[in-house]
């Protein structure tokens, strides 16, 4: 089975999501409310998701849908998830690292996934089966790189707050003193950076499947591997280790608890 039309589907949503965000990204009446959960919400992370899921109900109206913003809709099989913002923060605050995550997943796992930055003037996307690329000018296939000694890795461990809060500080000090370089560069943006082959590992907790869902395709499709911090696969387990596939095993020793 390919995902072709998904993906090409997919990447429309991103067009649609990219004009709207890039329209609110950095307006002086940009409207900022604060959830339940205590993060952020902006009046472009609702008018993104409700265009995508508008888009969708005319394109795969048999298809579930899940939001970060207006939740699940429909049971079925294929469901699209979706995080119209990742990286509510940044955007709010004017700074570029930020995207929208698009994801098609069959029988719970990610087949296909688009990132889309568009004020970082990065895409990046993937079907199962067909690869992962970038660079829609002119497509580049991506690959992981091929680190194999934890001593040469560079590590992006996103935000510091959330290891705190699954009590590992003592594990992230550790593999920070064990790797060449140590970062927290944030967001979807590490992620592709490993698929690009620019770092070998990213490891975070406190995430939601919306916050993962698509990166999964594109990390694999680059040849990596994405599984949760205690080696379960997939988007729904509350923590993400993504690496380059060599080193995964040996991480996934370190971190077993």
């Amino acid at each position: 089975m390919t995902y072709d039309d998904d993906l090409a589907l997919a990447l429309r949503l991103a067009d649609a999501a990219d004009a709207i965000s890039m329209e609110r990204f950095g307006a002086r009446d940009l409207e900022v409310t604060t959830k339940a959960d205590t993060t952020h919400v902006t009046d472009a992370d609702r008018s993104v998701e409700q265009r995508i899921r508008t888009m969708l109900a005319e394109e795969r109206p048999d298809d579930a849908i899940f939001g970060e913003e207006f939740g699940v809709s429909g049971e079925a099989q294929r469901q699209w998830i979706i995080d119209p913002i990742d990286g509510t923060a940044h955007f709010l605050r004017g700074a570029p690292i930020w995207a929208t995550l698009i994801a098609l997943a069959v029988d719970g796992h990610p087949v296909v996934g688009v990132v889309s930055a568009p004020a970082l003037g990065g895409r990046w996307w993937a079907a199962q089966g067909s690869g992962a690329w970038t660079n829609p000018a002119e497509p580049r296939r991506l690959r992981v790189s091929g680190v194999s000694a934890l001593s040469d890795a560079v590590l992006s461990y996103n935000a510091i707050q959330g290891w705190d809060g699954a009590g590992r500080i003592g594990d992230l000090l550790g593999l920070q003193r064990d790797v060449w370089r140590a970062r927290s560069y944030g967001d979807a943006w590490s992620y592709m950076m490993l698929a690009e082959g620019t770092i070998d590992v990213v490891a975070e907790f406190d995430l939601q499947p919306y916050d993962l869902a698509a990166l999964v395709p594109v990390i694999e499709e680059a040849g990596g591997t994405f599984t949760s911090v205690d080696g379960e696969r997939g988007p729904w387990h509350g923590s993400a280790l993504a690496t380059n596939g060599v080193l995964h095993a040996e991480l996934l020793e370190r971190l077993a608890r």
